[in-house]
């Protein structure tokens, strides 16, 4: 079978169209990033993720798997998957018309009985949208939304290993979409469209409030002169109804947050809970330096801040809150001094200077190489990696 993965480049694309390509369909990752294109060609990821660089030598070697940066390629597809970003704006108002723009600049490359898979996070009614919008232009396309689910790091065991959401109109596009996903090994679950959308909206939405409450307890904690991660280590231990309760720490990414903030514009803006939620993760850095502030003066010190990427051991930084804790640090201490062993970034140092002229040490990613070292200054640590506790 061939299949196209539009936006085929991406931290999400480009895991799902390598497991494809592994399982002997013919896959073009379709990208408009051409430096991203020409790494992959060259065999080499344009990011990290757990066995992907493997598997790219592996399918390119076989020959099931290119990229291309020319859209023609779309017109030899038995399959579109589209993945493609779906932001809010400044304003924290989704676009929903991002995915529909991505597929009219393409309406020259569809053909009759293509199916095309949306896999982008998107606002509840855009596959509807997108549905009519083929009824209209190319009659004959199978339309539907099948949210991905995989988390980054893990995406090449998630995509094959979680039942796959595949919301279809009717019951062929249904049999049709589940037919493909089961040449992939994976176990579907049927519903409509629009019950897809609100289960990808809700399912991060969900675990965003979870961190927002973990981080509020920690907060708590703090006040009264506690150390949270004795109080949950105490709650969670041998009992499973609160076994899944998350430790403090940043809760940013180019998911969480924004999915929580689409799915407030969807209510009306009366999520409550989302809106609560927004402000207790993204106030967390500031709550950070405030606590810090009140036993040091960081106007004559050099904080130093390990790890940038928005979660551990990956190089994805998009969204994260090192970077508000960062441009925050600037007001107020001497100097600031920023590394991560994987994030690409001109404005990072050395973790060995940072080590060496640091007076303060904030870890803010906890990447797993974060264990092993040997801190000989005050070290700020949400994530208990030194074992020393999480009061502030």
């Amino acid at each position: 079978m061939e299949v196209v993965v539009i936006g085929g480049a991406g931290h999400v694309g480009l895991p799902f169209g390598l497991v494809v390509a592994d399982q002997g369909h013919q896959v073009v990752a379709y990208d408009t990033d051409a430096s991203a294109v020409e790494k992959v060609l060259d065999g080499s990821m344009p990011f990290l993720e757990n066995g992907a660089s493997e598997l790219l030598a592996k399918v390119l070697e076989a020959g099931t798997f290119s990229a291309s940066v020319d859209p023609a390629v779309v017109s030899d597809a038995d399959v579109v998957v589209v993945v493609i970003g779906t932001p809010v704006d400044e304003h924290l108002n989704p676009d929903p018309s991002v995915v529909l723009d991505a597929l009219i600049d393409l309406t020259d490359r569809f053909r009759p009985n293509q199916m095309v898979i949306l896999r982008s996070t998107v606002f509840p009614g855009v596959t509807r949208r997108v549905e009519a919008w083929f009824a209209d232009h190319h009659p004959g396309i199978d339309v539907a939304f099948c949210p991905e689910r995989i988390a980054e790091g893990f995406a090449l065991t998630e995509i094959v290993s979680l039942p796959q959401l595949v919301g279809a109109r009717t019951a062929e596009v249904s049999d049709r979409v589940v037919a493909f996903f089961e040449t992939l090994g994976v176990q579907s679950i049927r519903v409509l469209p629009e019950e897809a959308e609100l289960a990808k909206l809700f399912t991060n939405t969900w675990r965003y409030i979870k961190f927002a409450a973990a981080n509020q307890f920690w907060m708590m904690a703090n006040e009264f002169g506690v150390d949270f991660e004795q109080v949950r280590s105490a709650i969670t231990t041998d009992y499973p109804r609160a076994a899944d309760m998350p430790g403090a720490g940043f809760a940013a990414g180019p998911c969480l947050f924004k999915d929580t903030m689409q799915l407030a514009a969807f209510s009306g803006n009366s999520f409550a809970l989302g809106n609560a939620a927004m402000m207790i993760n993204e106030g967390l850095p500031l709550y950070l330096i405030e606590r810090i502030e009140a036993t040091h003066d960081l106007s004559d010190m050099t904080v130093g801040i390990l790890g940038m990427a928005f979660k551990s051991d990956i190089d994805d930084n998009r969204s994260s809150l090192s970077y508000k804790l960062r441009k925050l640090l600037l007001f107020r201490a001497e100097h600031v001094l920023c590394s991560d062993p994987y994030v690409v970034d001109d404005r990072l140092v050395s973790q060995h200077r940072v080590l060496e002229e640091a007076d303060l040490v904030v870890i803010a990613t906890p990447h797993s190489v974060y264990r092993e070292l040997d801190f000989q200054q005050p070290v700020v640590d949400l994530w208990n990696l030194t074992d020393q506790g999480v009061l502030i």
